[in-house]
């Protein structure tokens, strides 16, 4: 009997569009095995809603609240930073843009995608000074459901229920994802008007043109016990010295 490894493994290729033959060669499973899978699959696909599970993906339930909190918190603070779900041939594909310089926040959003959705093929793409990682999966549209057509701040981003609890877990991870796609932590140098003295202080910075995806920030500083205030229109920042301390905890300098 196949592990359910395997099958997770399997899917995740067929979504990918790999036929069995691509399938056998990466997997080790025999090709008349990969075959009959498909073949279930696509009597599935054919059979009414009630016996499919996700009217969405064609996927058994999902059951959202498995999902591992830390990882997912992570990856929906990147996505709604730096990252995109776009339609790929006959699956979805999911993008999340990081800066060359931070290869450590690119090894980070790698792990993050392997945790929350097991079996799946993590992939990149260079850029000029960016590299996009990510991978393929028609679940990917019911495990982010913010994405769609146009920029995040041109239409209204809400949390689903469940999203909402597994941030409230995590919303350490939250933060970081945040901070990591359109943040970062840097030192603001100020000169004193009377005494002409100069003063420097680290503080986080969050950087984002939907006022919705800002409040989720807010939100997630709140959780942890964070002050913020905001500096511009699009900017919120954390400067009070105990704040910055706690968000040292869990964020730091990227790298």
């Amino acid at each position: 009997m196949r592990s359910l490894e395997d099958v997770a493994l399997v899917r995740a290729l067929l979504d990918a569009g790999l036929n069995d033959c691509e399938i056998a060669r990466q997997t080790g499973i025999p090709r008349c095995t990969v075959r009959d899978w498909r073949h279930r699959r696509t009597e599935r696909a054919r059979a009414p809603v009630s016996e499919v599970g996700c009217p969405e993906c064609n996927w058994p339930e999902h059951d959202f609240a498995a999902l591992p909190s830390d990882a997912y918190a992570y990856l929906l603070g990147q996505y709604l930073g730096d990252g995109h779900v776009v339609q790929a041939g006959r699956t979805q594909r999911l993008r999340i843009f990081c800066c060359d310089a931070y290869p450590d926040v690119m090894a980070e959003v790698g792990r993050a995608i392997e945790t929350v959705l097991l079996g799946t093929k993590v992939g990149s793409a260079h850029g000029i000074g960016c590299t996009a990682v990510g991978s393929y999966s028609k679940q990917w549209p019911c495990l982010l459901p913010q994405h769609g057509p146009g920029m995040k701040h041109t239409r209204e981003i809400r949390l689903t229920d469940w999203q909402i609890e597994h941030c409230e877990r995590a919303p350490h991870m939250l933060l970081r994802g945040l901070i990591h796609s359109d943040g970062c932590r840097c030192v603001n140098r100020v000169t004193a008007k009377a005494t002409g003295k100069q003063y420097e202080y680290p503080r986080y910075l969050f950087n984002n043109e939907s006022d919705d995806i800002l409040l989720i920030f807010g939100a997630a500083c709140e959780r942890v016990g964070v002050q913020y205030r905001w500096c511009r229109d699009n900017m919120l920042s954390v400067a009070r010295r105990d704040d910055v301390a706690r968000l040292d905890e869990f964020i730091g300098p990227k790298s």
